[in-house]
């Protein structure tokens, strides 16, 4: 009795320093869109054990300042929930700090003039990489380099300037690095090499994602702290843009449980700052290799898990498995390149990826995502799911059309009868134009269905597809959602198709938390949800349309600790470790350009 009567009382006194009353942070003096409709608005919010604890007036949230409560003013500024980027791929960025950022970057002009600067500062050995991120519309020259601007940047090493997985610039010393009119050099189904009038390459290749992806196999490879540095910055930038969770779609490096390594070695230090569930794609080679079956084997085989588990051991939502997917075989891949005409896949072929692959993992209960662009190929895909799920129900099982960009009203209303979601993503913001000239634009003007999309009540996100693709900026997408005009200044989305700033906002903060399976508990400024929000630089609700895309973060709080913090909240920011190698173009020019 006595050891029972000890031990209730030692349990009661640590129930007692656990709830006592008082909160760990406050932020207050601020305009708080909280996206919550029960509470549209409010001044400050506090925070305990890493959830909103209380959300009100400036006097009712002081009232809970303890001895040991950080208490953060805001001097008027605009916070909002922290930004989920519910489709972009961080795992592929493993040699983020081997290159060079041209995100934001106004004009060709200075653009060039970097590749010049870091051509200076690369070693031997190394090349000088663009991979990704850029548009030749954001520059006020509105067009691409040409060969002998990037020859004369970058002389003596190795150089590649990749655009999207559309085309990308190699000089001399890159073609004879990667063997290019040998053997050596993998030419994959739609690769093309333009050559000059006397039949000479001239470096300028055109291709699909998988020939991009094969080409960066080729260059040199970080080592494994390089990598882990890597990692850390790619997560600085997107702090930097008010991001406080993104889904990982997998990369196409590196398949579970090879790609969580470098997340492990973050996670087990409490160093993430950053909540990134996963899926997963398993990449391989021969006329027999399955990649769901590859799959399959990975999670119960190779290093067993499940869906939804947590690899990080401290933080919620921190490294979870969410299943199979972007991409679950490669030969049903409609690459999205809008330089050209649509990829349409043979219609048996799509059905038989439902019916030999997807109902695997259907029957296994793992939730999947299937990359589908265009609505062609969108149609048999849905005919086959609908005819799986009268043999075997998804019954609440969470799977997603990923991009979609020319989905059908009619098809829209099929994902949601089958309990699907769609993630679109921000492409037409950079590549707009270029849809345009392949696609026309009256059919730019609907892509995608904006206004019908957020009408019809479907789980839904707007996405960056991030780092190659698409910028990882998520403002760009927003402005677009909301100007109707692309990077270029050119209207790409109709004036019906328009949302306004608070749906924009909520297709990044509400709405793809359920593609997390956290839509109880993030994506809103409420108690007890999580405390991600951000404070930005400039009130997105009262600016100028055409400052939308400019918008960062001043101060980017997840599970209640800051992670970045900018001029007047400098101070506040982590320290990160030097940035490895010393000659990394991140270190120099950080990854998102900014006037200076």
């Amino acid at each position: 009795m006595a050891f029972m009567v000890a031990n209730g009382l030692a349990g009661t006194h640590a129930q007692e320093v656990q709830d006592a009353p008082g909160a760990d942070l406050i932020v207050h003096n601020a305009r708080i869109f909280t996206g919550n409709p029960a509470q549209p608005a409010a001044s400050a919010l506090a925070v305990k054990n890493g959830r909103i604890h209380a959300v009100g007036t400036d006097a009712e949230v002081l009232a809970l300042k303890k001895a040991g409560t950080r208490v953060i003013d805001s001097n008027g500024r605009r916070l909002i929930p922290g930004i989920i980027d519910a489709h972009t791929h961080v795992l592929n960025e493993g040699g983020y700090n081997y290159s060079l950022r041209w995100e934001g970057v106004p004009t060709l002009r200075r653009a060039l003039q970097m590749l010049g600067e870091q051509a200076r500062r690369t070693p031997e050995g190394h090349w000088v990489k663009v991979i990704g991120g850029w548009s030749p519309y954001q520059f006020d020259e509105k067009r691409f380099p040409t060969m002998d601007e990037l020859r004369k940047a970058v002389p003596d090493r190795p150089l590649i300037v990749q655009y999207a997985y559309n085309r990308a610039y190699l000089n001399q010393r890159a073609m004879d690095a990667l063997g290019v009119g040998t053997d050596k050099f993998p030419m994959l189904p739609g690769t093309e090499f333009e050559k000059d009038g006397q039949g000479r390459y001239t470096g300028v290749v055109h291709g699909y994602t998988f020939q991009f992806v094969a080409m960066e196999t080729m260059v040199p490879q970080l080592s494994f702290d390089e990598e882990v540095s890597s990692l850390v910055q790619t997560i600085h930038s997107i702090n930097r843009v008010g991001v406080t969770s993104i889904v990982d779609a997998g990369t196409g490096f590196r398949g579970y449980p090879k790609a969580v390594r470098t997340v492990d070695a973050l996670a087990r230090d409490n160093r993430l700052n950053i909540r990134m569930p996963f899926v997963d794609i398993q990449l391989g080679e021969g006329a027999d290799f399955n990649m769901v079956d590859a799959q399959i084997t990975a999670i119960t085989k190779t290093a067993p898990i499940s869906p939804g588990h947590n690899l990080h051991p401290r933080l919620a939502h921190g490294h979870v498995y969410r299943g199979a997917g972007e991409l679950l075989s490669a030969e049903v891949h409609d690459h999205e390149n809008f330089d050209r005409p649509a990829v349409v896949i043979e219609p048996a072929k799509m059905r038989e990826l439902v019916e030999r692959d997807v109902a695997k993992l259907v029957e296994r209960r793992i939730p999947f995502r299937e990359h589908i662009t265009y609505d062609e190929n969108i149609t048999p895909f849905l005919d086959a799911l609908g005819k799986l799920n009268e043999k075997t129900p998804l019954a609440g099982l969470r799977w997603s059309l990923e991009h979609a960009e020319t989905i059908s009203p009619a098809n829209i209303a099929r994902v949601k009868a089958l309990g699907g979601g769609i993630a679109l993503d921000t492409k037409m913001a950079l590549h707009g134009d270029a849809f345009i000239k392949t696609h026309g634009r009256d059919k730019a003007l609907r892509t995608p269905r904006l206004r019908e999309l957020v009408d019809s009540g479907i789980p839904l996100a707007m996405t960056t597809d991030a780092f190659r693709a698409a910028s990882f900026n998520p403002w760009v997408g927003i402005s677009w959602m909301v100007t109707g005009k692309a990077i270029s200044g050119t209207e790409v989305l109709g004036k019906e198709n328009r949302l306004s700033r608070a749906e924009a906002l909520g297709l990044f903060t509400r709405t793809p938390a359920w593609f997390m399976h956290a839509e109880s508990e993030l994506g809103m400024i409420a108690p007890g949800f999580l405390a991600d929000f951000v404070l930005l630089d400039r009130d997105y609700f009262t600016i100028p349309e055409s400052q939308i895309q400019s918008v960062a973060s001043v101060l980017t709080v997840m599970d209640g600790r800051v992670v970045y913090g900018a001029q007047d909240y400098q101070a506040l920011s982590p320290a990160l470790p030097a940035i490895l190698p010393a000659w990394s173009p991140i270190r120099h020019f950080g990854g998102y350009h900014q006037a200076r």
